[in-house]
């Protein structure tokens, strides 16, 4: 069973950086894919980007890739997002979530584990 708690989400003006942090407890954190979603207001969860147990791939939804960077520390079992160039559109709970499946995983259904979410909101 692993516990994720998020962090770091706030609000921020247009054009600024947040950065997200994921703490996963309860399991061996390296063999678990790690992905970030989020669901904004009126709208379905939505997939952001993935990383694979080592943290040697990546890969990003089109909407935040070359703003987004997903990184993870399998030493201190964290996985961060970095959110630069924010736009209005990014405002929504954003999710940690984890996998024992391998590879890079862009599908909701195909992580157990779900974080309680943290809001970061976009002012324009």
């Amino acid at each position: 069973q692993v516990q994720l708690v998020e962090s770091g989400g706030g609000l921020v003006q247009a054009g600024g950086s947040l950065r997200l942090s994921c703490a996963a407890s309860g399991g061996t954190f390296s063999m678990y894919v790690m992905g970030w979603f989020r669901q904004g207001p009126g709208k379905e969860r939505e997939f952001v980007g993935t990383i694979n147990g080592s943290g040697g791939g990546t890969y990003y939804a089109n909407s935040v890739k070359g703003r987004f960077t997903i990184s993870r520390d399998n030493a201190k079992n964290t996985v961060d997002l970095q959110m630069n160039s924010l736009k209005p559109d990014d405002t929504a709970v954003y999710y940690c979530a984890a996998s024992r499946l391998s590879g890079l995983i862009a599908l909701a259904g195909l992580y157990s584990y779900w974080g309680q979410g943290t809001q970061v909101t976009v002012s324009s």
